[in-house]
């Protein structure tokens, strides 16, 4: 299949939309139902399709709605995991990282440097602990098959390299730094929307802006939120991805859910960092905040893990409490300490985490779980993004087996994204880096769209790195279908209300 096909044939659209639900209506059994469109649930249909199986993907908001837009963007290779002795789950992520930078989706990852700076707060014990872990890292990533090439090996740096990495680390009484690499997205939220684009390439329906009600494990009634229409479906086998509101569809499980917290900066408040500045949360041996370079010409910082009581809600947000962590924590390693006035944005997202016993959200397992409900539903729960595919394959497993469907084994582990390119490919690409990091192979598609029409050809907005050809191709290949999904989703302009506000009327005139 060529890139200009596979481009055509896994567009999403309010067109294509249309035409599979009116499919959808006319009966005929589905295989897998799929309820949520968060990084499992794409997997999960991408998984089942790619077996040979008749897959649909509702989901009652847009893709990547909820904790898939909002985690690290990082590509983990379980290290912390080691620390309270999660080895199987830390070697699981280490392969899962593998897969997706050299794999599955090469053009939306890239290695990232980890600079632990060396100043008088970090002693001897703390020091050798934090190296250890590092080489346990390295150890990680050569069983895993990751080659140096890909992911180089930890080493101490000098002062100066590490101040090269983060410019605005205090000078005073640094002795150099501790670095090591990890994996980084480009973005979280597009990894989603490639997964679900790949599953439609392959036959899947990927159905958004359509809630599930009445959820069984053979049926379910689906309901159109732009048009109010419902109708009963039939499926062998029902997978719930829904991630923190998991228990909403099936009420025999229980969650508690945790909330992690970043903070969002103008790069230069940061001095041009190019890496992840990693600094020990004080009191603890195996947690840290980082701050690492993001889209748009911002710097995130995070991470909190706080216990999230309550009702979910759909767009959780940042405490003052954490806020005030977040910032302390930083400032323990910068020369001039960043205050509340610094921070253009916060995004905060829910962990979906299975009750266990009464310890912190910190120390509950992120290893996955598949449950089977008394009704039939099969639920997928807990994990985390690196290890997606792994989940999505384990749950499809359960739903074959509990339906008794006929199917090829998993193949997603060799099944590149749409856009998937690397290496020379993806230097030989005549398009500027920062479209081919977002859109891979695709890049060349977003400059022909500029071509043609000069007006595409413009940023949404003044000094900003996103074309309005981005927002077109969002609209015809993405599956936006509302100005959020533009500004939120596809992009991240809306973190930061002034960017939102003046990129706006582009997002506007996309849907016109």
């Amino acid at each position: 299949m060529t890139g200009t096909s596979a481009t055509a044939d896994s567009a999403l659209n309010a067109a294509r939309r249309q035409r599979e639900l009116l499919a959808l209506g006319d009966g005929g059994e589905i295989d897998v139902l799929v309820i949520g469109g968060g990084i499992t649930g794409v997997g999960v249909a991408l998984d089942a399709v790619t077996r040979g199986l008749r897959t649909v993907l509702v989901e009652k908001h847009d893709l990547a709605f909820g904790t898939s837009r909002w985690s690290s963007k990082l590509v983990h290779g379980g290290l912390r995991y080691l620390a309270s002795g999660g080895v199987g789950i830390a070697h699981e992520s280490a392969v899962e990282r593998d897969i997706l930078i050299t794999r599955t989706a090469p053009h939306l990852t890239r290695a990232l440097p980890q600079v632990v700076p060396l100043l008088p707060g970090i002693g001897a014990a703390q020091r050798s602990l934090i190296r250890t872990g590092f080489v346990a890292g390295d150890v990680l990533r050569r069983t895993a098959g990751t080659s140096a090439a890909v992911l180089p090996r930890s080493r101490r740096v000098a002062a100066a390299e590490a101040l090269k990495l983060a410019p605005t680390v205090r000078r005073a009484g640094l002795r150099g730094g501790l670095l090591a690499w990890d994996g980084q997205l480009v973005d979280d939220a597009r990894l989603v929307v490639a997964i679900a684009r790949t599953a439609a390439l392959y036959g899947a329906s990927i159905l958004t802006r359509v809630e599930a009600s009445e959820v069984s494990g053979t049926s379910a009634r689906l309901v159109d939120r732009l048009t109010g229409e419902s109708l009963t479906v039939r499926a062998r086998a029902v997978v719930n991805a829904t991630g923190v509101w998991a228990d909403e569809v099936d009420p025999s499980i229980e969650l508690r859910p945790s909330r992690g917290t970043h903070l969002v900066f103008d790069a230069a408040a940061f001095g041009g960092l190019s890496a992840s500045l990693t600094v020990p949360i004080p009191g603890s041996i195996s947690r840290f905040v980082f701050a690492f370079p993001a889209a748009h010409g911002r710097v995130y910082l995070g991470l909190t893990d706080e216990e999230a009581p309550g009702p979910v809600p759909d767009v959780p947000h940042a405490t003052e409490s954490e806020i005030d962590f977040l910032l302390d924590t930083v400032n323990t390693v910068l020369r001039e300490p960043l205050t509340r006035n610094d921070i253009r944005g916060t995004f905060a997202g829910l962990r979906p985490l299975l009750r266990t016993a009464e310890n912190s959200t910190a120390d509950i397992s992120r290893e996955h779980a598949i449950l089977t409900s008394p009704n039939g539903v099969i639920t997928v729960v807990g994990g985390k993004l690196t290890t997606y595919r792994k989940m999505a394959e384990d749950a499809v497993d359960a739903a074959t087996t509990h339906a008794a469907l006929v199917a090829r084994g998993c193949r997603t582990r060799r099944v590149p994204l749409v856009g998937a390119v690397s290496g020379a490919a993806r230097d030989r690409i005549a398009a500027a880096p920062r479209l081919v990091g977002r859109y891979g192979s695709e890049a060349t598609t977003i400059l022909e769209l500029a071509q043609r029409d000069p007006a595409l050809a413009e940023p949404v907005a003044p000094d900003m790195d996103v074309l309005a050809a981005e927002f077109a191709f969002a609209t015809t290949h993405e599956g936006a279908l509302s100005i959020d999904d533009l500004l939120d989703r596809r992009t991240r302009i809306g973190l930061v209300a002034r960017d939102r506000a003046a990129a706006e009327p582009a997002a506007k005139a996309a849907f016109e």
